[in-house]
């Protein structure tokens, strides 16, 4: 342990969800459903899988770096995202994105507030770059106590404050105008804007890096695109801000194959939004279900892709949970937040996928 990075020393790892079906074969795969990652339930664009045909036909050149500045690619996320090209910079996913951006702007010992429950990846990336993780919660029905958390963020005083919006696995969605007084209020505090599940909702802080330089945006190709296999994720912030940060990216990290798919599903956007079309009805109907079944489970904010339910007591929850995987499907449990003990986050699917789920749940709550 000696040689080890002492911030690395008593790191508790990030919790990873179930991957039992990587371990049965591929043919037995479509009979599972895997609701426990937020990844899209569905394949990506047809044009994805017919672009890497063409590219795999050409022969790429495998033994050479992928093109470190790909053109095509930056022009189809800037238009995409209603930005111009300078404020905008690509990723090997989100998640390195928030590693690069706990390098550059997070040093040893800064405090960094985070609003919580949330995707507890981002504790992982701080804590080991030396950062002190502090966090201000959401209250025990998951609303936002505003006065509660500025307290935090005056108290702390953090160098960074992390907000997932819509928040994973909450669902909040915190409103532009209250995002803009943080901004505005807390000038010299950075604030990293996770919006992986903006297109659910269609609400996005993008206006707001034209106006302020304390605020990143990052971004996933891996929940409404369908490209979670890919690792794609990009960033939206001030010039400055995506200048400073690229003076670290490795821009090798970005595959070919990652480029020609993420090109071709900016390319086909419209079968992206009849997926989110898709999700929101089935979720809408989900949660009827839900409120129309058992007063013993409850549903909270609806934002993403995603529910959090909570079960009226522990046993039944693991019950559940243990009922669902009996039935090859697979939701999120957690374990990291006394909030959520009794919770457990289900990513919702396609009307039918989701008529499925709730035959099983009618099996349980019968039983």
């Amino acid at each position: 342990m000696r040689y080890v990075n002492k911030y690395l020393r008593n790191l508790a790892p990030y919790k990873l969800a179930s991957h039992k079906i990587w371990d049965v074969p591929k043919s037995e795969r479509s009979n599972i459903l895997k609701l426990d990652w937020n990844e899209a339930t569905i394949p990506p664009s047809p044009l994805v899988h017919e672009r890497l045909m063409e590219l795999m036909n050409d022969q790429p050149d495998y033994n050479l770096y992928p093109s470190s500045y790909c053109e095509e690619l930056h022009k189809a996320f800037a238009e995409y995202a209603g930005v111009p090209k300078g404020n905008l910079q690509y990723f090997a996913s989100s998640d390195v994105l928030h590693e690069y951006i706990a390098r550059v702007f997070i040093s040893v010992g800064d405090p960094v507030l985070i609003l919580g429950p949330t995707y507890d990846n981002f504790r992982l990336t701080c804590e080991a770059q030396g950062g002190k993780v502090y966090y201000s919660e959401y209250t025990n029905d998951f609303t936002l106590s505003e006065s509660r958390f500025e307290n935090d963020i005056y108290r702390t005083n953090p160098s960074l404050v992390y907000i997932c919006n819509p928040n994973n696995p909450t669902g909040n969605l915190l409103p532009l105008d209250y995002l803009e007084r943080l901004l505005s209020t807390f000038t010299e505090t950075l604030f990293l804007i996770d919006e992986a599940y903006f297109e659910f909702i269609g609400v996005t802080a993008k206006e707001l890096i034209f106006k302020y330089d304390n605020i990143l945006i990052s971004r996933t190709m891996s929940k409404a695109f369908a490209l979670a296999s890919f690792r794609v994720g990009y960033m939206l912030s001030s010039v400055d801000n995506i200048n400073t940060i690229s003076k670290v990216r490795n821009p090798k990290n970005f595959t070919t194959f990652a480029q020609v798919a993420a090109i071709a599903a900016l390319n086909d956007v419209k079968y992206m939004y009849d997926y989110v079309k898709e999700v929101n009805k089935a979720k809408k109907e989900f949660v009827q279900f839900i409120s129309s079944m058992s007063p013993s489970l409850e549903t909270f904010n609806d934002a993403g892709n995603f529910l959090l339910i909570r079960v009226s007591s522990l046993v039944n929850k693991n019950d559940l949970i243990a009922h669902f995987e009996a039935s090859d499907i697979f939701v999120r449990d957690f374990a990291h937040s006394s909030l959520l003990l009794d919770c457990f986050r289900i990513t919702i699917g396609t009307r039918e996928q989701m008529k499925r789920v709730q035959g099983v749940i009618k099996q349980f709550l019968n039983k």
